[in-house]
C-alpha cells in the first residue's frame, strides 16, 4: 500500500456540496481506502481572478494503484462530475490533482510528483497541514516550513 494525498477544488455550482460528494467518489476507488479528509476551504482564484472563490480540500488515501493508474482513475470521477477541460486556471466543477504519491518523485509528461506548485499555494498547504502537520515535502523540506510563504493568500476554513 502507498499513500497517496490528492487535492480537491470546485467554483461552479455548489463548490462545498461538489467537494462532499467528491470525498465520497474518492472513497469508493478501487484498490484504495481514504484514510483522511481536511476541512473545506474557501479561497481566492490563481490565476483568473475573474471568477468565483474555490472550494478546496486534500484527502489522504492509502491504496495499491500506481501512481498513473490513480490519475486515471480521479480523471474518470473529474468528467463524472461534469469537468471540462478548458480554459487554464478557469472556473471548473471539480479538480483532482495528484499532489504527493509516499515521497516518490516522477517527471512524466502526464504527471509530476511531487506536483510542482503545492509548496506555492495556501490552497494546497493548509489542508495539507491539517491532516498531515509533520508532513515531509520531497525535495522541499518540512510543509509547515513552507506555510509563511503562502501568509498573503486569502484563504478560510470553513
Amino acid at each position: 500500500m502507498s499513500l497517496a494525498y490528492v487535492a480537491l477544488g470546485s467554483n461552479i455550482g455548489d463548490p462545498a456540496c461538489v467537494i462532499r460528494a467528491a470525498f465520497a467518489a474518492l472513497a469508493n476507488l478501487p484498490d484504495s481506502r481514504l484514510l483522511r479528509c481536511s476541512s473545506l476551504y474557501r479561497t481566492a482564484p490563481v490565476g483568473l481572478a475573474n471568477q468565483p472563490d474555490f472550494i478546496n480540500a486534500v484527502v489522504l488515501l492509502d491504496t495499491t494503484l500506481a501512481p498513473a493508474q490513480l490519475l486515471a482513475e480521479l480523471f474518470v470521477i473529474e468528467s463524472r462530475f461534469g469537468r471540462l477541460r478548458g480554459e487554464k486556471n478557469g472556473p471548473r466543477s471539480l479538480d483532482l490533482d495528484l499532489l504527493l504519491y509516499d515521497q516518490r518523485r516522477l517527471d512524466l509528461p502526464e504527471l509530476t510528483l511531487p506536483h510542482p506548485r503545492l509548496h506555492l499555494r495556501a490552497f494546497v498547504l493548509w489542508p495539507l497541514a491539517e491532516i498531515a502537520p509533520d508532513l515531509l515535502l520531497p525535495g522541499r523540506g518540512r510543509l509547515a516550513a513552507w506555510l509563511p510563504a503562502v501568509a498573503h493568500q486569502r484563504i478560510a476554513r470553513l
